[in-house]
């Protein structure tokens, strides 16, 4: 039987825990994640989904503020397991804890390709044709332990960020559990720390755009979508849109055509609108809104 502690936060991770639970070679010891977070308008107190399924199932959970409090360290280090598995936990584990049992990630990039908080998204905002999942030996850099094996995935043209993330999750679950049990099997390879590229923490401010270019605006959309989704400096929310063209020159914003969707202008290439969110209002067709706003051909979208 494999002893394994598990700390993970979101349905990614979810994912991976339900896999190992399942799974009759493992034993899942113990889960560590966040602390329960306020959410919705009525900041209502509410549990990770890795916490809520390792309650199902019966497993202690542990929601340190900080792995590296002593308490924690203490906890973690008491618990026998042959591996630490680690799937978007949002902390950094201190040596004492990466020194307790080998410590497997599961990032959602190529590494050393997209190290750092949201790697899914700045696959789709660059445009790339493809992605995966590395599993890799963590040490005290972020997300630069040596690599164990990689899984790699196409992306498509116009994949959402919401189904891209539902095929690597199940990747990773996969992954996981080949690394576990064929473990002796793979010798780790140090990254090439050269070729390392990072991304950030996405804010809703990286959802305003301007109608600079087509392509980018689109590639916005599909990463930034359901969350920060993508809106205009007016508070407009562009809810459903593709791209048209990713060339010619426009007026920027300049309003092109008008039929189920309106066609829109970019520096560079062109856009369709399909539905838009007003601030404080429903979801509503581009058409709805335009007639309401009494804005037409040749105007400016703003």
């Amino acid at each position: 039987m494999i002893k394994v502690i598990f700390m993970g936060t979101p349905d990614y991770a979810e994912e991976i825990l339900k896999k190992l639970i399942q799974d009759s070679e493992i034993e899942v010891v113990s889960v560590y994640t966040q602390p329960d977070k306020p959410v919705g308008r009525k900041k209502t107190l509410t549990p990770p989904p890795v916490k809520k399924l390792a309650q199902e199932y019966g497993i202690e959970v542990h929601q340190p503020h900080s792995l590296k409090e002593k308490e924690a360290v203490e906890s973690v280090r008491s618990q026998s397991c042959d591996f630490i598995v680690v799937a978007a936990y949002g902390q950094i584990l201190p040596k004492a804890v990466l020194e307790h049992a080998p410590c497997i990630n599961l990032h959602a990039s190529i590494l050393p390709k997209y190290r750092g908080a949201s790697p899914i998204q700045q696959a789709i905002l660059n445009g790339d044709t493809k992605t995966g999942v590395t599993a890799m030996l963590m040490d005290e850099g972020l997300d630069t332990g040596d690599i164990i094996k990689i899984e790699e995935c196409s992306i498509g043209e116009d994949e959402m960020v919401g189904e891209l993330y539902s095929k690597l999750t199940h990747i990773a679950a996969s992954l996981t559990l080949d690394v576990l049990k064929n473990f002796s099997s793979y010798t780790p390879v140090p990254q090439n720390d050269a070729e390392a590229t990072y991304c950030k923490k996405i804010t809703k401010e990286d959802g305003c755009i301007e109608f600079d270019d087509a392509r980018t605006i689109y590639n916005k959309y599909r990463a930034f979508t359901p969350w920060p989704g993508v809106y205009l400096q007016s508070g407009l929310k562009l809810k459903n849109m593709r791209l048209v063209a990713d060339n010619g020159v426009y007026e920027e914003g300049k309003i092109l055509t008008i039929d189920e969707c309106a066609e829109v202008g970019c520096a560079k290439g062109r856009v369709a609108i399909c539905r838009v969110q007003p601030p404080s209002k429903k979801e509503m067709e581009i058409k709805a809104y335009l007639n309401g706003k009494r804005i037409g051909l040749a105007d400016t979208l703003a």
